[in-house]
């Protein structure tokens, strides 16, 4: 069979073969003319006349965003709110634009999803590039990335956001489009740790996402009376985690509340990125129900901004990068917070130790917490992606160590007394090819199959004077899978390195 192909030069040329496929894909959703007009001029028209009406706060003027969290629902209903984000990115140009927005349709667990072959999505008047690169990058990298048109093509949250961003910012940047499954705080560690290297003062990351679903519709009614202003106080106590940067406590807030942000995957990789340095301003917030006073059914809508630039984290690599001061406070905090639970009864505050922290354990890196009693593991609890600060990991790390290792029986403060505790501050993870790049005494190592999993330390093989596959074969073991697994072709092996140091051997 012949096929006439034309290149973007517009030069023809011929291709015989029965297996020929088009490589370019324009990708579409079909919301053109229901969820935004489907005329350019008229989109654009209505676009600016939004942004004309809104006053933003003079000390954002002239600021470039890093990020922003921009609502995805029908232009009638969230254009109101995004707008204000519009306003701030229309005198700016970005080479990449980063869209992370969850998935409404498909169960994707513990996964992210970017197109396969989408070259482009279709807007009115045109087409925005996809970042190939960036695409290509993001699946080599991890497992846990799939990559599926129809998925995106089935997806509002980031389709619906393409139309205004390429009014305000030209036909200059490309496109990286990420949806976000069910997510763990280690999931959504691991996804902005493979995106951290992507984020340069000429990328913008954008958050989709809409706030409380309120109704019956959304089995979410949690209150019948004030419910206008319960909705608001609901949402606004999810922004101050936000604006706070604090992870954890957004989780947390969304656990114990049920709270039904669409978006809180998206949001929670946003949180496990930002530096210190950067700063999350709300810009405008509203719902459906503002006008009607009908809350029977009823969606909100809040926008915001990230100024700031991306932190470039060093990650460590030796000792040095923790002075013999940094850690005698940190293995001081690790006691300190397991002798609380004794006193109080409860695990301290995440920012109890804060004011006593060392500057080097103020980024976040991902820590394990060992306790030794008598030259015999006692507890080991840990996380390997990083989360949070490391003086946060360490503390609560030790909390784990001493009363949740399921292994051994919690820890008696006669116990405390005698143990001896190590600390392991580890570098970012990456995935390898084969377990025959794992270096025994350099690496630490994760080993994963048919759902199961496990982790040994750097120091674990050279204490034992293991071999890489004794090593390999305790992995698997420990794993809960056969001696043989590492084997398996199947089986997908991840490496980092650690900082080691703990306190004088006991007696």
């Amino acid at each position: 069979m012949t096929y006439q192909w034309k290149s973007q030069s517009n030069k023809s040329f011929t291709v015989c073969s029965p297996d020929f496929v088009p490589v370019h894909k324009i990708l579409s959703g079909g919301l053109a003319g229901s969820w935004y007009k489907a005329d350019r001029i008229l989109l654009d028209q209505e676009i600016f006349a939004r942004i004309r009406e809104c006053s933003l706060p003079e000390h954002l003027e002239g600021k470039k965003p890093s990020a922003v969290i921009l609502p995805h629902a029908g232009y009638d209903y969230s254009l109101s709110a995004a707008s204000y984000v519009l306003k701030m990115l229309r005198n700016f140009r970005y080479e990449k634009v980063i869209i992370l927005g969850p998935s409404h349709r498909v169960y994707l667990p513990g996964q992210l999803c970017v197109p396969d072959r989408g070259e482009a999505f279709a807007v009115p008047g045109g087409n925005v590039p996809v970042d190939r690169e960036g695409i290509t990058r993001l699946k080599k990298e991890s497992s846990f990335v799939t990559g599926n048109d129809s998925i995106h093509e089935t997806e509002h949250s980031l389709q619906v956001l393409l139309p205004m961003l390429r009014s305000v910012l030209g036909e200059s940047f490309t496109v990286l489009p990420v949806i976000t499954g069910v997510l763990s705080d280690d999931d959504a560690c691991r996804a902005g740790e493979m995106l951290r290297d992507l984020l340069t003062a000429e990328t913008l990351l954008v958050i989709s996402t809409d706030f409380t679903h309120y109704g019956a519709a959304f089995r979410y009614t949690p209150f019948r009376e004030n419910t206008g202003e319960k909705i608001a106080q609901l949402d606004l106590g999810a922004l101050d985690r936000i604006t706070g940067k604090d992870l954890p406590g957004f989780s947390r807030y969304i656990r114990e509340t049920g709270a039904t942000i669409c978006g809180e995957a998206p949001l929670r990789i946003l949180l496990s990125l930002l530096g210190k340095e950067q700063k999350v301003e709300k810009l405008c917030y509203t719902n459906s129900a503002a006008e009607s006073r009908d809350y029977s059914h009823c969606v909100s809508y809040l926008s915001a901004v990230v100024t700031g630039e991306w932190e470039k984290r060093e990650p460590p690599s030796g000792s040095g990068i923790f002075s013999p001061e940094d850690q005698k406070i940190l293995l001081g905090m690790a006691r300190h917070a397991i002798a609380y639970v004794f006193e109080h009864r409860k695990a301290p505050a995440p920012d109890l130790f804060r004011d006593q922290a060392p500057v080097s354990s103020l980024q976040k890196c991902g820590c394990f917490v060992t306790l030794n009693l008598e030259g015999n593991l006692r507890g080991c609890i840990g996380e390997i992606e990083p989360c949070r600060s490391v003086y946060e990991a360490v503390t609560a790390r030790a909390v784990d160590a001493a009363f949740r290792d399921p292994r051994f029986r919690q820890l008696t403060p006669g116990e405390l007394r005698d143990v001896t505790i190590e600390i392991s501050v580890l570098t970012p993870s990456r995935e390898i090819s084969s377990y025959k790049e794992i270096r025994i005494g350099q690496h630490g190592m994760t080993l994963s199959l048919d759902g199961h999993s496990a982790v040994f330390l750097p120091q674990v093989a050279p204490e034992q004077g293991w071999s890489l596959e004794e090593t390999l074969q305790a992995l698997s073991l420990k794993a809960g899978l056969p001696a043989s697994a590492w084997k398996d072709p199947r089986t997908v092996f991840t490496v980092f390195e650690a900082v080691v140091f703990h306190e004088e051997r006991k007696c």
